[in-house]
């Protein structure tokens, strides 16, 4: 199995590095992922009958019983490690980018500037039918008074600026996330299992253009053949040692 040593020397020997994660990088941080079993979040829910943009529409108090609680369980979680060190290569001038599927806020509270939040966050909950938008305490506060949180201009409930299940992803966000994964001359991968597309077509892009691969993961994934490198292991523990190796060495 690779090292972090062995990630840091790929990461210095290339000329445009993305980093592509998934809910994996944000488990240290105590939020669950979604398919580890007893543990995941889909391990005792059908994702269908309450994350689908139909349940939304159709029973939209049911729709809010989970996303109120997913709320709820993000609240007060900080950025692990490998937030911090994505931050970090990004600060030095060694990462471009980072793509996330993640909606827990958790990069940006790291310090992570250019960032592309393909599956839309928790920040924000708008009005479908007036446009007006909430931010999350105050999605948070109706939460404790109704069932499903209503507009105050319209009446309207309210939906998160999440992507649901029938839901195609933002144009804009998915339009950058894969020429940011073309140009890359290395595109780290940290904390997906590349299940979920189009989202998971992100490394066929980078392999496509001639750029490498590189997975930081727990368990297997799709890409582990056509990776440069792989190391099975904690993204909380790997990164900060990542970030270490490419420090400079003291005289």
């Amino acid at each position: 199995m690779s090292s972090p040593a062995e990630l840091a020397e790929l990461i210095r020997s290339a000329g445009s590095v993305v980093a592509l994660t998934g809910a994996g990088i944000s488990v240290p941080s105590g939020i669950p992922d979604f398919r580890t079993p007893q543990t995941g979040l889909w391990a005792n829910v059908d994702p269908m009958e309450v994350a689908h943009i139909s349940v939304w529409r159709r029973d939209p108090g049911r729709f809010w019983g989970f996303y109120g609680q997913r709320f709820a369980a993000l609240e007060g979680k900080q950025p692990n490690g490998a937030h911090h060190a994505l931050a970090a290569l990004e600060e030095a001038g060694r990462l471009d980018a980072v793509i996330t599927q993640n909606i827990d806020l958790l990069h940006e509270r790291a310090g992570s500037h250019n960032l592309v939040e393909v599956h839309g966050s928790i920040r924000t909950a708008t009005c479908p039918a007036c446009g007006s938008s909430y931010p999350r305490a105050a999605v948070v506060a109706k939460l404790e008074r109704a069932d499903a949180p209503p507009c105050d201009s319209c009446g309207a409930i309210l939906k998160p600026d999440v992507v649901f299940f029938g839901e195609l992803l933002p144009e804009e966000a998915i339009d950058r996330a894969f020429g940011l994964a073309r140009e890359a001359t290395l595109l780290l991968v940290v904390g997906s299992s590349l299940e979920v597309y189009p989202v998971a077509g992100l490394p066929l892009e980078t392999l496509g253009a001639g750029g490498e691969l590189a997975i930081v993961n727990r368990g297997p994934t799709a890409f582990d053949s056509k990776a440069s490198l792989r190391i099975d292991g904690s993204a909380g523990e790997v990164l900060p040692q990542v970030v270490s190796a490419l420090r400079p060495r003291r005289a």
